[in-house]
């Protein structure tokens, strides 16, 4: 009988990769895409994502609350997740 935590251990291979794109100040501010994965998984992905992160701009406080959420999520689902915010880093820190 196998052992379940060894099991656990081993990581998966990526379940779909996701692109969260920041459009600019004019809504809608946020577009999300996929490489690859399952259809049905992304759009649930897409649609939990837009919904933290709609009407929030990068340098918005609450956004980093809200992004830190998405990456959770994408963890979750194991999905390879990439931000497109069109600032470097730093900018959207202050």
């Amino acid at each position: 009988m196998s052992d379940p935590q060894r099991t656990e251990e081993q990581p998966q291979p990526p379940r779909g990769s996701v692109r969260i794109m920041y459009l600019g100040p004019v809504a809608p501010h946020w577009r999300v895409d996929s490489d690859f994965g399952d259809r049905n998984l992304i759009e649930d992905f897409r649609q939990r994502a837009l919904a933290r992160l709609v009407l929030l701009p990068p340098h918005d406080p609450q956004f980093r609350r809200n992004r830190e959420r998405v990456v959770r999520d994408a963890e979750r689902e194991n999905l390879l997740l990439e931000w497109d915010l069109g600032l470097p880093e730093e900018e959207i820190a202050e």
